[in-house]
């Protein structure tokens, strides 16, 4: 046994540089490689995590300014129709003005026409009333030799 334990101990005795050597590889791999990775790996991800707050960022302000367009928008829209329907109403005004003279002009040549048709009218009445006496002699004169049996 005496001689495996010494087997045990030069084995032991072999492997403390190697083990040493170990040691020196992971403190270099930790220094030289884990280390400058890890930062690289937490400055990607602060710059990553900063471009995408960036970019919501940049959404919410492009979403914000399509609200602002989309106000301004409707209010043009709403400007438009508004103009629109004043100048329909001053259209319709304007149409109901000159339907208005229209009807006066017309109703004045009517009282005009019906002043004028009177007047005729009454023109008549008075050539008729003058020639009455006439026309009733020649309608008598027609009719009474004929009826007397006389000649004319």
């Amino acid at each position: 046994m005496q001689e495996i334990i010494q087997q045990i101990g030069a084995l032991l005795l072999g492997s403390v540089p190697t083990a040493l050597l170990f040691i020196v590889l992971v403190v270099a791999y930790h220094f030289l490689v884990q280390k400058p990775l890890t930062a690289t790996l937490k400055e990607r991800r602060a710059r990553t995590e900063g471009a995408v707050e960036d970019a919501h960022s940049a959404i919410a302000r492009a979403e914000a300014r399509a609200a602002e367009y989309a106000a301004k928008l409707r209010q043009a829209r709403a400007e438009i129709y508004r103009a629109r329907e004043q100048r329909i109403k001053q259209w319709m005004a304007e149409r109901d003005a000159a339907l208005d003279a229209a009807r006066k002009m017309a109703g004045a040549k009517v009282s005009q026409a019906k002043v004028e048709l009177e007047a005729e009218a009454a023109h008549a009445r008075q050539a008729i009333q003058g020639s009455v006496v006439e026309l009733a002699g020649q309608v008598v004169r027609a009719v009474l030799p004929a009826a007397a049996g006389g000649s004319r």
